[in-house]
């Protein structure tokens, strides 16, 4: 979660040490791990509370799905990776294989010719 090394872990020890001193450090510890089990627990109950306001249909919410990252994975990148692996799991024949879309075709306006105009586009 935090993606700390044995080398951040060492020098927040060192730090707490420091700070708090070697007698007052484990009651520290142990009100700082209280407060993340209230914390925690509070956290929970408020994700219940509104589980249980939204009613039945929404069951399978979950508070996480409404972060803007969360949610892009899930709605576009998910389908995408789920079309990718189909598609390579599955052999294609060629002519089973949608040929490319032909090449529109453009006419070039010639020397003072006024291109088509349209008066319901502008």
């Amino acid at each position: 979660m935090f993606n700390l090394g044995w080398m951040e872990i060492g020098a927040l020890i060192v730090i707490a040490l420091l700070v708090f001193g070697p007698d007052k450090l484990p009651q520290a510890a142990s009100q700082a791990g209280k407060t993340l089990r209230n914390l925690r627990r509070m956290a929970n109950n408020a994700r219940d509370d509104l589980r249980a306001g939204l009613g039945p249909e929404f069951q399978n919410f979950d508070p996480a799905d409404l972060n803007p990252r969360n949610f892009v994975r899930k709605h576009l990148l998910d389908d995408l990776e789920d079309d990718w692996s189909n598609s390579k799991s599955r052999e294609l024949e060629p002519a089973t294989m949608a040929p490319y879309p032909p090449e529109p075709v453009v006419e070039q306006l010639g020397y003072g010719e006024v291109p088509p105009y349209d008066s319901e586009a502008t």
